[in-house]
């Protein structure tokens, strides 16, 4: 019997919910609590699971569609029992059976099935090279194939969809594939990279199995929602899929390029055709090498179906040199931008643009992205690198050493101009917006962490060793901090002028400023205030760490109440931190020097002595926080570092 599957409540004031993207379609078997789709509220953004095992059989709510909790998503039920869903199914069924009935599944891809029936007679006696000819024509047509592909239905493939990647984010751009048309992909195992204006994170595939197609190319804008590419099994090739799920060939235009290709070896030797085993049919496409369309076809297959076929190749040379190289990577169709899709070598137009500027060698460049493939920041440093061997020869030789040192303090950034990248035009009107909202100031004290420096030094490497991370000076600053937002909550509450209201949070969502170089990131320690120092050391590592090589989740690049920035952590004494809004509070640590300082020793009296200081400087909101206000919190710091009464 059929189980409805509906919206469930997903939060005390939460009325309705849109379906941000579909995990499973019509037809797919699904497993108790197995998630079915994504939904997105106001307040959270989640999976639904199916309440019973069975097959999809319908799809009641599109994805982009709001609908109001309770209302129902989608039928699980019997794949006997589906009305709609098998449609898909039931156009596949006649394609498979066809080509069964006239020639042996072993000898003949189901591939071949569509030229098999635009042909009629000559099918059951064209062996496999046949098939390849027509497959290498389609070849440079790939992509425009593989739509009509992927129109069949869940059997054809499974959609990738641009997930939403946070509350309002509405639109991600695709900044790199990771993986090109025909690569295998393991479940969850990123496809692209895609950058908003909050985070850059992995799209990863939902199932396992091979990337048909690419639907959307690298710096391209899409919607929360588009499709991106198209996963499915590895039995056929997308431009192969096309005429399977056609039955008429000439409704399309594809299927009607590929019969004559496959007639045209066909005609000139029919007595060829007889002794396939022998394979002198990869000499019959050899003597049409005249005809300028048919020799790049021809070329291709006599590498594709047999070690013997490599034969014949010298023959045609000249006219098939080109045409071998360009399907001999036959895995992966051509990317979006046109370039070579396999191996290290490939390359985004953007790193192209790059090296043409610095006159840098990509064949000399090697890699450090997933599989070896090229960077911008690869890019970069062998221009830092070719600038610095130029450089070299003029250097005395005494001291080679001294001239790279010099040459690395120019950038090649130096008198080029650049796009803003998402990223960065999120960050300057996220800063300006700041200013205009806000009256910031920013008050400073100078605090002594002698004690605490003494603590570390005698306490880190049994730390590292017990909790596996570094003890630095942030996690007492960040403790120090929190406990004082405790007693102070105006540092930790948000303004809603709308209202007229003042909201005092009832935990410390701590907010860490991480330097990575797209830009100032601000991931947040929900819940800090239930930490101890071993807890706040480890999770800010941990999602500094995620946040630089974008594996940061976005509900963990939201809900701040308070933030902390580490200018110190480059030197910096101090600055004046920009609030992050909605927040009315931001702490900024300096560098941590020794400094002859005075002090009132217990015998000696006032003296003295060198001790290791820091500066700590407090933004704040006007609005709420009074001057008085911001100088009583950062007392409170100050006085929880100096007594660094802290269990390490």
């Amino acid at each position: 019997m059929p189980t409805s599957v509906s919206l469930p409540a997903l939060g005390e004031s939460v009325t309705e919910g849109t379906v941000t993207r579909w995990l499973k379609q019509v037809g797919d078997t699904v497993a108790v609590d197995e998630p079915l789709l994504e939904v997105s509220t106001d307040k959270v953004d989640t999976e639904i699971p199916s309440p019973v095992a069975g097959t999809l059989l319908e799809i009641k709510a599109a994805e982009d569609e709001t609908v109001e909790v309770g209302a129902e998503l989608a039928v699980i039920g019997d794949a006997g029992e589906a009305s709609s869903a098998p449609a898909a199914p039931a156009q596949e069924a006649p394609a498979a059976e066809q080509p069964a009935a006239e020639q042996p599944a072993a000898e003949q891809p189901a591939a071949e099935a569509a030229p098999a029936q635009a042909e009629a007679a000559p099918a059951p006696e064209a062996p496999a090279e046949q098939a390849a000819p027509a497959q290498a024509q389609t070849e440079p047509a790939a992509p425009a194939e593989a739509a009509p592909a992927q129109s069949g239905g869940a059997a054809s493939g499974t959609s990738v969809t641009l997930p939403a990647l946070g509350e309002s984010v509405t639109e991600g751009t695709v900044t790199r594939w990771l993986k090109q048309v025909g690569d295998d992909v393991a479940v969850d195992e990123p496809l692209l990279e895609v950058s908003t204006d909050k985070v850059d994170t992995e799209i990863p595939s939902p199932i396992a199995g091979k990337l048909l197609e690419i639907k959307v190319a690298e710096d391209e804008t899409v919607e929360v929602g588009a499709e991106l590419a198209i996963v499915g099994s590895g039995d056929a090739a997308p431009a192969q899929s096309a005429p399977a799920s056609t039955p008429a060939p000439a409704a399309a235009p594809a299927p009607a390029a590929q019969a004559p290709a496959a007639q045209a070896p066909a005609a000139p030797a029919p007595a060829a055709q007889a002794p396939a085993a022998q394979a002198p049919a990869a000499q019959a496409p050899a003597p049409q090498a005249a005809p300028a369309p048919a020799a790049a076809p021809a070329a291709a297959p006599a590498a594709a179906p047999a070690p013997a076929a490599a034969a014949p190749a010298p023959q045609a040379a000249p006219a098939q040199a080109p045409a071998a190289q360009a399907p001999a990577p036959a895995a992966a169709a051509p990317s979006p931008n046109g370039a070579a899709t396999d191996g290290p070598n490939y390359v985004t137009p953007l790193v192209r643009k790059l090296a043409a500027e610095h006159q840098v060698d990509l064949n000399a460049v090697q890699g450090t992205g997933v599989g070896g493939r090229i960077r911008k920041q690869d890019v970069i440093a062998a221009a830092e690198a070719k600038k610095a061997a130029a450089a070299a020869p003029a250097a005395p030789a005494a001291a080679p050493a001294a001239a790279p040192a010099q040459a690395a303090t120019i950038s090649p950034l130096r008198g080029t101009t650049e796009k803003m990248s998402r990223i960065r035009k999120a960050i300057a009107a996220h800063m300006v917006n700041s200013l205009k909202v806000s009256a910031q100031l920013t008050t400073v004290v100078e605090v002594d962490v002698t004690e605490i420096a003494k603590l570390r030094n005698a306490k880190k490497a049994e730390f590292e060793a017990r909790e596996g991370t570094k003890l630095s000076f942030l996690p007492f600053f960040a403790l120090a901090a929190v406990d004082a937002l405790k007693q102070y909550p105006k540092l930790n509450a948000s303004i809603d002028e709308e209202k007229g209201e003042i909201t005092y949070h009832a935990a410390e969502h701590l907010g860490i400023a991480v330097d990575v170089e797209r830009g100032l990131m601000v991931p947040v320690v929900h819940n800090a205030g239930d930490l101890n120092i071993a807890g706040l050391a480890k999770k800010i590592a941990d999602l500094a760490d995620r946040t630089r090589n974008n594996k940061v989740l976005p509900d963990e690049m939201a809900g701040g109440t308070f933030t902390i920035t580490n200018t110190g952590s480059r030197g910096a004494l101090f600055d004046t931190p920009i609030l992050n809004q909605p927040q009315v509070g931001m702490l900024g640590t300096g560098a941590v020097v020794k400094r002859p300082v005075v002090i009132t020793h217990p015998e000696l009296g006032e003296t003295i002595a060198i001790r290791q200081m820091v500066y700590l400087a407090l933004t704040y909101d006007h609005r709420l926080v009074d001057g008085a206000d911001a100088a009583r919190y950062l007392t409170a710091v100050k006085k929880r570092l100096e007594e660094a009464q802290f269990d390490v």
